[in-house]
This record gives structure tokens, sequence and C-alpha cells, in this order.
């Protein structure tokens, strides 16, 4: 069971990684809050920027030393992931939303249903107790 757990963590990570990547021809940052505003050129460079920091942070917590770090920062992901693809549902219908490819959606959503598997098993094995 902690093998697939592992897998889904990984695999949900990965979807994410790669849909932000995705997200550079798609706009994404014309989307949000503060970048919207900016130019095309400066959004992209600070979309782009923040996301060194972001999954350095990420690649950080996942590879902690301390055991607990490591389990907590794998929930929060999972389930940001989760929130994360509710998020793109909420904007689908707004005029700069170009997430429209298979790709795009498959990214998205299977990287949510992962992240969501991993919170299952994550939850099954918190009732079941540690192996």
């Amino acid at each position: 069971m902690r093998k697939i757990r592992d897998v889904a963590f990984y695999l949900g990570l990965g979807a994410l990684c790669t849909h932000e990547i995705d997200a550079i021809p798609n706009h994404e940052w014309r989307g949000m809050p503060l970048l919207g505003t900016l130019r095309d050129e400066s959004g992209m460079l600070v979309f782009i920027a923040a996301h060194v920091l972001f999954f350095a942070v990420l690649i950080a917590l996942v590879a902690s030393k301390d055991e607990r770090v490591r389990r907590l920062s794998r929930l929060a992901i999972s389930a940001f992931i989760v929130v994360h693809a509710l998020l793109h549902v909420l904007s689908a219908g707004a005029p700069t939303y170009e997430f429209s490819s298979r790709l795009s959606r498959l990214l998205i959503f299977g990287g949510a249903g992962l992240g969501g598997l991993y919170l299952a098993l994550s939850l099954k094995r918190e009732r079941i107790g540690p192996r």
C-alpha cells in the first residue's frame, strides 16, 4: 500500500510541475490577480521567477531529513494539487483561461486525482496505523 501511495504522490507532484511548464504557452499569469495587470512579458518573467522559489521550497520540504516535515509536506502538497484543480474549474469560463487541450486537462485533473488518492491512502494508513 505504501508503494502505491508514494507513486501517487510523486506522479501527482510530477503532474503539477509539468502543468507549470504547460502554463507558459497558456499564459496562466493573465488570470492571476496581480500578475494579470502586468504586460505579458513582465507577467511571464515574474511568473517564471516565482516558480524557481516555489519549486525549491517544495523540493526542500519533500526531501527534508525530518520525517514529520516530509509527511506533512506531502499531505499539504497533495491537498494543494486538489485545490489547484478546483481553482481551474472556477476559472474555466474566464476570458483569460486557455487550458483547453487534453494534455492540460490531464495534467491538472490527473494530478488532482493522484493528490486525492495520496490523501485517501494516507488517511486510511492513519486509521489502520503505520506499517
